[in-house]
């Protein structure tokens, strides 16, 4: 029996053809004055665009569902019962194309998904045994080197050991624009090198890699529901029982089989229960192919509703690239790059921004670090503690410092208050229990923040506020130049967490925007989390709702703009859904509207919301200017 399901499943659309045959011979024959012969070809066109919808009827009632299919049924055996086959044949057609052209159009809203999936590397160039091996992309194991040409595909996730490129990382992060990468960047699978020559470790493999990760998301996302949609779907396991109660109510009141018959179509839910899916798989497709990953419907529902947002600083507002602007030794005997190459060992424990930078720097004055010589803790918001060559180094803000009983003379906070007027965040470095020396180090806005901020506020967002661990100064510097309305400093991770309860305590809609790694607890509890940045981490995929693979804060003001879009569509859907089967009805007891002709409106509206749906895939946000216009016409 299973065979014969699938069988019929298979070739629906040469029987939905078929059935369509047998119709028109049976009206031309209808013509020619042959009533029988012409009658004989409908019933067989009804049975064959029946089968199908029977084998869907049964299937539900076996799950125990009420299914649309099971109506049409009814329908079309009321149809052959008072022996108007033209309307039973027509019925069944109608339903089966509309049938088939529902599926192949919901196929192009899931082209982003299908587009990724064919970026995905097949092979790979692996030096193995001195020699170099052409394997499948899933073979390459962790720690081997791979060699990438012009035109290839990268096929893991590694760090550039030798070579440079310009690689197109559209497929990751939705930048079109090549990227320069060198010794020591990292690269990500599924992007291509559009020139040059590299060879790389492989850091991630098979289904971890970056890019594996991205098409699972969008799987998921495709497949999870909004809160609209989950409501419909209930809804229609009540509304579609009703229908028939209904039917049989005016069957009795009227005594018209007929018009009992054609009720029990045209109320069918169908633009109902599909309006809110396409949407939403619409929606979240557009976003994949602007590396935007927007975990389902329900994210897509909330963000559209978020009225504040709330920004860590480094890495989000700001570049996340700092840079050392000065060091400042104190009176320990170390001279300056012996200072710095003790104090970057140290911070080769880290992942922070800050102490990364360090490292940077004294990469930079070619100083000699090792990896894994050092012991430490990371002491979350504040700094780390590390034993190197029988020195206990500790370096962090001043919070960690008086933590540590570790004294600071007014000199030093005097220098460490000038520096942060100056836009510098300042590190503390002391070796055996006595500062050291301070590093300045100072970060940039990205030159999108403005421009994304202000489109945000256009689009409904009604406050925008920074916390940050960072000093007061620094902090106050980014939150006047970016006109935020409020900022709070030198908090803990437990501190924004804190926060953010607050914000949702007094009724507001929160999204948390930050690096997916110290901001972790904070996206966890916001209601909508989002991560950004090129990294790719495992933990910013995990926690978030929404994952912005690129460093562009545009690409944040396009999925809070594209969620609004999609809580729109999914609206406009609904109430074309139920308008239509309103007036069909109305059209129905008064009898302007009769069985066939009622079935192709309502299958024309199911077609209907599927298009309009599908509009989401080229949608691309207004401009500023433009979103502002149209506030102040609404206003």
């Amino acid at each position: 029996m299973r065979n014969v399901f699938t069988f019929i499943q298979r070739y629906k659309k040469h029987q939905t053809a078929l059935s369509f045959l047998f119709i028109v011979f049976g009206i031309l024959l209808g013509i020619l004055g042959k009533p029988e012969i012409k009658n004989g070809f409908l019933i067989v066109a009804t049975v064959i665009a029946g089968i199908p919808i029977l084998i869907k009827a049964y299937q539900a009632l076996r799950m125990k569902v009420f299914s649309i299919e099971l109506l049409v049924i009814i329908a079309i055996v009321g149809a052959l019962f008072i022996e108007e086959y033209i309307e039973s044949s027509v019925v069944a057609f109608l339903f089966l194309f509309g049938d088939y052209l529902e599926a192949r159009t919901l196929e192009r809203t899931r082209a982003s998904l299908k587009k990724l999936m064919d970026m995905a590397p097949q092979e790979a160039n692996v030096i193995r045994n001195g020699t170099i091996q052409k394997i499948p992309a899933e073979e390459v194991k962790l720690g081997e080197r791979v060699i990438i040409h012009s035109g290839g595909k990268i096929p893991v996730d590694g760090k550039i050991v030798t070579g440079h490129a310009s690689i197109n990382e559209a497929a990751v992060t939705g930048e079109s624009i090549p990227a320069a990468k060198r010794a020591n960047d990292d690269v990500f699978s599924g992007t291509i090198v559009d020139q040059g020559y590299i060879e790389i470790t492989a850091k991630k493999v098979g289904d971890d890699t970056t890019f594996a990760k991205i098409i699972e998301l969008v799987e998921e996302a495709q497949e999870s529901k909004s809160r609209t949609e989950k409501f419909l779907n209930k809804f229609s396991q009540i509304y579609t029982p009703s229908v028939v109660v209904l039917s049989i109510l005016v069957y009795f009141l009227i005594k018209d089989l007929h018009m009992a018959i054609t009720f029990l179509v045209i109320a069918c839910p169908g633009a109902l229960v599909i309006g809110a899916p396409v949407s939403n798989v619409t929606g979240i497709g557009n976003g994949a192919k602007q590396g935007v990953l927007v975990k389902g419907g329900e994210v897509m529902d909330r963000f559209a509703n978020v009225d504040t947002i709330v920004f860590d600083k480094t890495g989000t507002l700001t570049k996340g690239k700092p840079e050392v602007t000065a060091i400042k030794l104190w009176d320990h005997g170390l001279q300056e790059n012996e200072f710095l190459r003790i104090i970057a060992q140290a911070e080769t424990v880290s992942e922070h921004h800050i102490g990364q930078t360090i490292v940077k720097e004294a990469n930079a004055r070619n100083l000699e670090i090792h990896e894994g010589s050092a012991n430490g803790d990371i002491i979350k918001g504040k700094g780390i503690r590390a034993k190197l060559e029988e020195m206990e180094v500790i370096i962090g803000n001043e919070s960690l410092m008086k933590q540590e009983f570790i004294m600071l003379d007014e000199e030093m906070l005097h220098y460490k208050e000038k520096q942060e007027k100056n836009g510098n965040t300042v590190v503390f470095a002391a070796v055996n229990g006595t500062i050291a020396g301070l590093v300045s180090i100072a970060d940039q806005i990205r030159e999108d923040a403005s421009l994304a901020l202000a489109k945000m506020r256009s689009d409904g967002i009604k406050q925008i506020i920074m916390l940050t661990g960072d000093n007061k100064h620094t902090a106050a510097l980014v939150a006047r130049k970016l006109k935020l309305d409020s900022f709070h400093a030198e908090l803990l991770p437990e501190d924004k967490v804190n926060f953010i309860k607050q914000l949702k305590k007094a009724d507001h809609t929160v999204a948390m925007v930050g690096d997916g790694i110290n901001d972790a607890p904070a996206i966890a509890i916001a209601d909508i989390g989002i991560a950004m940045g090129d990294d790719g981490t495992d933990i910013s995929m995990e926690t978030a709702d929404v994952v912005l693979m690129a460093d562009r804060l545009t690409q944040l003001s396009h999925a809070h703009a594209l969620a609004r879009a999609t809580n729109r569509n999914v609206k406009q859907n609904t109430w074309l859904a139920v308008g239509t089967v309103f007036l069909l009805l109305l059209g129905v007891l008064n009898g302007s509207v009769h069985l066939a002709s009622g079935m192709f409106i309502h299958q024309a509206s199911v077609l209907l919301v599927i298009l309009n749906g599908m509009r989401l895939i080229r949608f691309e946000p207004k401009t500023v200017k433009e979103s502002m216009n149209k506030t102040t016409q609404l206003q």
